[in-house]
């Protein structure tokens, strides 16, 4: 992988979360100050309200932050980069400013996420050990056990985990990220700016090949690349073809009831129709005429 990537990645990942949580009452911060005039950290979380998280937020959040319970999360990205001690002391640094403006500073957790998986050697040297939870590791040292790792690449395939671990290193971990959140269903039911970004991301990647190109790109442009192709795909299929990646019930929503009648014949409305709703709604003006034309449809057939 070359390093010369003016890729901002941690920005992709703050961009792509903010899409992803926000909905689900979770407020994202990319680049947020942790004090004034000081350094910024790559993303920041914060849980509205205190509790236990939402199914619908345990949806989408991965291991490692989805158990935990605390209101305020910081997250340090390192997409480049492999774990190292200049690494955990930066988002040491972080952790303890942040913490000084806070009253309860058992309400504030910080991660630092690894895209590369870490080496052995340098797990050892931080005194991180792997937990019961694959790719979540935990110190053993007092100070550097503030830090929990999550390493992208270790993540399981859960659904959950798929967001985050499109940002993994490894070509096939990536290819299963989004493999996964296809399979899940998870990206129907969202937004069109996170589908358009999602899909920029894949394109990135596995097209344009951004990991180890010299370019820059912003989230913006990558959500916008992400839609141009999707309405490219989308505009090259057929009407069959269409339906099979969209609900026909969520289509016919659309329509006014007009619409969804036109080119119908009447007969063929009213035998999707019970007897008492064929009558439902008629006046009694109505009802006369059907009753005065019913006799009349009897008296031809016994003569």
């Amino acid at each position: 992988m070359k390093s010369s990537s003016k890729i901002e990645w941690h920005k992709l990942l703050g961009k792509l979360l903010k899409d992803l949580l926000s909905p689900v009452d979770i407020q994202v911060f990319p680049d947020a100050p942790v004090m004034s005039k000081s350094p910024e950290i790559d993303v920041v979380l914060i849980k509205r309200n205190p509790g236990k998280w939402t199914p619908a937020q345990l949806a989408l959040l991965p291991d490692g932050i989805r158990d935990t319970q605390v209101t305020d999360i910081l997250l340090e990205f390192k997409y480049t980069e492999s774990l190292s001690e200049k690494a955990v002391q930066q988002a040491l640094t972080y952790d303890f400013l942040y913490k000084a403006h806070k009253t309860d500073e058992k309400q504030v957790q910080s991660f630092l996420l690894s895209a590369t998986k870490p080496q052995n050697s340098t797990l050892k040297k931080l005194g991180y050990k792997s937990t019961k939870v694959p790719g979540i590791y935990r110190s053993k040292f007092q100070l550097v056990r503030q830090i929990i790792l999550i390493s992208l690449n270790e993540l399981s395939n859960e659904p959950y985990n798929a967001f985050v671990k499109c940002f993994a290193t490894h070509r096939q971990e990536k290819q299963k990220a989004f493999d996964s959140l296809e399979q899940s269903g998870l990206l129907n039911s969202s937004t069109n700016e996170l589908k358009w970004f999602i899909l920029g991301l894949k394109g990135l990647w596995f097209t344009e090949k951004g990991d180890d190109m010299n370019l820059e790109m912003t989230a913006e442009q990558v959500a916008e690349l992400g839609k141009i192709w999707g309405n490219a795909f989308l505009s090259s299929l057929s009407v069959e073809e269409l339906l099979e990646h969209y609900d026909r019930q969520k289509i016919l929503s659309q329509f006014k009831p007009q619409e969804r009648l036109a080119g119908l014949k009447p007969q063929d409305i009213l035998t999707q129709l019970k007897p008492q709703e064929r009558l439902a709604g008629l006046k009694p003006q109505e009802l006369d005429e059907l009753q005065e034309y019913l006799k009349k449809r009897e008296q031809k057939k016994e003569n």
